[in-house]
C-alpha cells in the first residue's frame, strides 16, 4: 500500500526518456491565449527544487503554495469515503464507474481536496479506457508529475501541486498536439460548469500593485521578485512625460521618468506595508536623485501611490523613519507621488540579474 499524503510529502523526482522531454523545462511561460497550444513550453512540472512551503503562484495566476499536512488533514476529513480512498490512499477507481467519464459539459475540473483547477473540458477526450482523460492540463504549474514504481512497473503518478494530493496517472498514447493522455479518477475531482459560480480557492489570487523607483532597477526588480506573496516584478519607467520612452531616452535624463519597479503581489501573503519596509532596507533615501554609482534624475528614488491607502501609509512610514532608526536626522528625499503610467522597459532589462549573474549595489531585504 502506498504512503498516506498525510504522513509524508511527495518526492519529486526527474524520468529519463519520452517523457522527461515532453514534460520538463524551464519555468512554464504564461498560457497561450484563446487555448492555444504551444509546442515549446513543458506540458506540466517533473520536479520542485523550491523549498516546500515557499509561497508561490502560477502563471495563470493562482496561489500554488504546498498546503500545510495540517491543512491537508482538515480538508481530508470533509472528504467522502471514495475521495479519502483516492486523493489522499492512492486508490484507483474502477474503470467505466466514474461519474466525470461521459460528462460532456463545458467547464473546469479542479481538485476535490483543494480546488485548484486542473483540466478544462475542450482538452477532455473519450480515451475508452474507462477513466476521464485529457491531453492537456489547465496549467503546466497546476499538476506535478512524480515516478511511481508501485506494482513492479514504472509509471509517471499526476498529483496536484498545490495538495500533492493523488489524482492518477500520465501516459504518453494520447492525441495530438501534447501526445499525452492523463488518466484521471474522477473522485479525485469537481466539476464546475462553464458560468458556474467558483469558490475562491478555484479562483486567481486578487492581487494588487504597487510601484517602486531606487535607483537601477535590475536590483529592486531582483529582489522584489524573491518575495514571498510577490507573483511579478516588472523593471520599466514612470513619472515623466514621454509616452513609450526607451531606455536611451530615459538615461540621457531629459523624459522626467525614473526607472521604477511594478509590483504585483498578493495582500494576503504580504502587505503593501512590508512591501514598502522592504524597499527602505534596499536604498538609502537620503540620497537625492540618485542611487550608489547612478546619478541623475532618472535613478531619484520614490513610491508612487495608486490608492489614498498606499499614500498614506508610505508617508507614516517615511515619517517613523525620520524620527528612529538609521536616518534619523537625516533628510530623506524619496518621493511620495500619485502612479502615472507606468512603461516597460525592454526584454533585455527584465530579470536581468538572474539571466546574466551580474552583481548590483542594491542590498538582499530578505
Amino acid at each position: 500500500m502506498k504512503t498516506s499524503l498525510i504522513m509524508y510529502p511527495i518526492a519529486f523526482l526527474t524520468l529519463s526518456g519520452l517523457l522527461m522531454a515532453a514534460l520538463t523545462g524551464p519555468p512554464a511561460p504564461a498560457a497561450p491565449e484563446d487555448g492555444a497550444k504551444g509546442s515549446d513550453r513543458p506540458i506540466f512540472q517533473m520536479k520542485s527544487d523550491l523549498p516546500e512551503r515557499t509561497p508561490r503562484y502560477s502563471a495563470s495566476g493562482y496561489d500554488i503554495t504546498p498546503l500545510s499536512d495540517e491543512k491537508i488533514k482538515e480538508l481530508a476529513g470533509k472528504l467522502d469515503r471514495e475521495s479519502y480512498r483516492i486523493l489522499i490512499e492512492s486508490g484507483t477507481e474502477r474503470p467505466g464507474s466514474g461519474e466525470l467519464l461521459k460528462n460532456d459539459r463545458s467547464g473546469v475540473y479542479v481538485c476535490k481536496l483543494c480546488g485548484l483547477p486542473l483540466f478544462k473540458s475542450g482538452d477532455k477526450y473519450d480515451s475508452r479506457t474507462g477513466w476521464p482523460s485529457y491531453f492537456d492540463v489547465y496549467d503546466p504549474q497546476h499538476v506535478v508529475g512524480v515516478v511511481d514504481r508501485s506494482y513492479g512497473m514504472q509509471r509517471i503518478e499526476v498529483v496536484c501541486a498545490r495538495s500533492g494530493a493523488h489524482l492518477g496517472h500520465v501516459f504518453d498514447d494520447g492525441p495530438e498536439p501534447t501526445g499525452l493522455r492523463f488518466c484521471i479518477n474522477s473522485a479525485a475531482m469537481t466539476f464546475y460548469e462553464e458560468g458556474q459560480d467558483m469558490p475562491a480557492e478555484s479562483r486567481p489570487v486578487e492581487t494588487e500593485t504597487a510601484y517602486f523607483a531606487g535607483g537601477c532597477f535590475w536590483g529592486i526588480e531582483h529582489y522584489f521578485g524573491k518575495g514571498p506573496g510577490v507573483l511579478e516584478a516588472v523593471s520599466g519607467y514612470q513619472q515623466g512625460e514621454v509616452d513609450n520612452p526607451t531606455y536611451e531616452q530615459v538615461i540621457r535624463g531629459d523624459t522626467g521618468h525614473a526607472e521604477t519597479v511594478k509590483v504585483i503581489f498578493d495582500p494576503q501573503r504580504i502587505s503593501y506595508r512590508e512591501l514598502v519596509e522592504v524597499f527602505f532596507r534596499m536604498i538609502d533615501p537620503t540620497q537625492l536623485n540618485r542611487q550608489g554609482p547612478d546619478r541623475g534624475t532618472q535613478y531619484r528614488s520614490g513610491i508612487w501611490f495608486t490608492s489614498d491607502e498606499q499614500r498614506e501609509v508610505a508617508e507614516k512610514y517615511i515619517e517613523q523613519l525620520q524620527k528612529s532608526g538609521p536616518f534619523r536626522n537625516r533628510t530623506i528625499v524619496t518621493a511620495v507621488e500619485e502612479a502615472k503610467t507606468f512603461w516597460k522597459a525592454e526584454e533585455h532589462h527584465q530579470n536581468y540579474i538572474a539571466r546574466t549573474g551580474r552583481a548590483c549595489h542594491v542590498r538582499n531585504p530578505w
